[in-house]
């Protein structure tokens, strides 16, 4: 076990991952399971997971999040004069970055601040079954919105559409419902947990409900800081 980087460059080497195709997940946890406190995983956080958090944002093409938690979290454009805008820049990376939002319902009202204020267009990943007439509104509204699915999202097809666009490694940050599709379609290939040294005693996991089938993960790395644990996972598709 070695100790967290603290400069960023280190970071960044402790985290980049080979070019191509790889979808992360990014999460903190308490040592009981919890993902948040009072609705919010900022409860959870340590200046190490706010640098991780960072680092994985910069490294990656784009961030995918679920609708749900963009919202509760208020999500904001990743902009070139943010902290990880900055930090996007001096590891020689485009500064602004995308966020998509994945919604069944196209649940992203035209006036968010992810809309209004996305130098770079915010992408909608959402299904042929959402209202026609509000992913229309959104379109009109600069977002670049993916159909991907007939009655839900097909996130296979999404993570295909948005390599097309160039957005070829991405960082999930959930929440567990969005995690939870993704192990299920088998689309995820790494999931970096954050382990707080908390007991919370309440509160939603990882995984929302039981699985059919458990998904099976190789320790690649394991970090400290704090007392705080931040682990690396392989997962097998």
């Amino acid at each position: 076990m070695q100790p967290l980087p603290t400069d960023p460059a280190g970071l960044a080497d402790a985290y980049r991952v080979a070019p191509g195709r790889h979808v992360r997940t990014n999460f903190v946890a308490s040592l009981d399971g919890a993902v948040s406190v009072d609705g919010r995983s900022g409860g959870l956080g340590s200046p190490g997971d706010r640098r991780v958090f960072r680092v994985l944002r910069a490294l990656a093409d784009a961030v995918l999040v679920g609708a749900g938690t963009a919202a509760a979290e208020g999500y904001r454009p990743v902009a070139a004069d943010s902290a990880v805008g900055r930090l996007r820049a001096e590891l020689g990376r485009p500064a602004e970055a995308p966020i998509a939002v994945v919604s069944r319902r196209a649940s992203l009202a035209p006036d968010d601040q992810l809309v209004t204020d996305a130098v770079v267009p915010t992408l909608l990943v959402t299904c042929a079954a959402a209202d026609a007439r509000r992913r229309a509104a959104l379109a009109a509204a600069g977002v670049d919105v993916l159909v991907c699915g007939d009655d839900d999202v097909d996130l296979p097809a999404a993570l295909d559409a948005l390599a097309d666009r160039g957005l070829a490694q991405l960082v999930c940050e959930g929440g567990p419902a969005l995690f939870d599709a993704a192990l299920s379609a088998g689309v995820v290939d790494e999931l970096d947990l954050t382990i707080a040294p908390l007991l919370v005693g309440a509160g939603p996991g990882l995984v929302p409900g039981p699985r059919d089938v458990p998904a099976r993960a190789r320790l690649v790395s394991l970090l400290t800081e704090d007392h705080v644990l931040f682990t690396r996972y392989a997962l097998d598709r």
